[in-house]
């Protein structure tokens, strides 16, 4: 389970303020334009950052002034950032070096994800050689190589084309399923979104607008924007929200969310 309960977090003029709950063995999925604070979220929940008020739990523990190598979860970002003096297997390897595991060990788990994510025939090349989506494959089994339960993906599939996006899209839906892990992962793709999440939640100016079950909210959106930000007809969106619109005029800010109140469940919305 993963929670950011009354999260506040400021980057520079900019404010973080979101309340999240994931549970255990969810794929939820973070939607939102450029600058809502989706990335920051996922780092504050990482260990990134230190919100300077509320919580982020970890299956129930929790994990605020934890380091980030504390937290038991996996992190891949946009760009693969593998250590380039490293093999593709050293790659792999290096969180279990880290924490003590034998060579045995190290060299059982980098063959089974290997297998699984379809590397096996890469790992003795050196990182610069590879491809966008193999670099992202190499880059998602060294986050998963130590067994963490909680997985954060932030944009991975991003810079990859799009042959490559929709077989890492599979690669993600595999991992999910046969690890039973729980994973947030952010996006601004809408398709992406609804090819992975089966919950999701939707930022605007640092706050989660709506959150629950993906056809949920897909079906029922709580604001024009939303829906709008979806791609869903003006029509799908219930009733007119008791604010400004503000958002609507591109100032990348929602006055609907009040301070302290939960949208983690789409039903509060209703």
């Amino acid at each position: 389970m993963i929670q950011a309960r009354q999260v506040r977090q400021r980057w520079g003029s900019f404010e973080l303020r979101a309340d999240l709950r994931v549970e255990a063995g969810q794929y939820m999925v973070i939607l939102g334009p450029s600058g809502c604070g989706k990335s920051l979220l996922l780092g504050t929940i990482a260990g990134l950052y230190a919100p300077a008020s509320g919580a982020v739990l970890l299956g129930g523990e929790d994990m605020t002034r934890q380091p980030p190598e504390a937290r038991g979860v996996g992190f891949v970002f946009q760009k693969s950032s593998l250590f380039p003096h490293l093999s593709v297997a050293q790659n792999m390897a290096f969180g279990l070096r880290a924490r003590g595991a034998g060579r045995a060990e190290r060299s059982r788990r980098v063959d089974a994800l290997a297998q699984m994510l379809g590397v096996e025939g890469l790992l003795d090349r050196p990182v610069t050689a590879l491809s966008g989506g193999e670099a992202q494959r190499v880059a998602l089994a060294r986050a998963l190589a130590p067994r963490p339960k909680v997985l954060l993906l932030d944009e991975p599939l991003s810079l990859v084309d799009h042959n490559a996006r929709l077989e890492l899209q599979e690669v993600l839906r595999r991992v999910h399923r046969e690890l039973d892990l729980t994973v947030l992962h952010v996006t601004h793709n809408r398709d992406e979104a609804r090819a992975l999440g089966d919950r999701c939640a939707v930022m605007l100016g640092g706050r989660v607008i709506q959150a629950g079950p993906m056809d949920e909210v897909l079906r029922r959106p709580v604001c024009r924007f939303v829906a709008r930000f979806l791609g869903l007809e003006p029509g799908a969106v219930p009733r007119e929200p008791a604010c400004s619109e503000v958002c609507l005029q591109g100032t990348g800010r929602c006055d609907r969310v009040a301070d302290g109140e939960d949208p983690g469940q789409t039903s509060q919305h209703e």
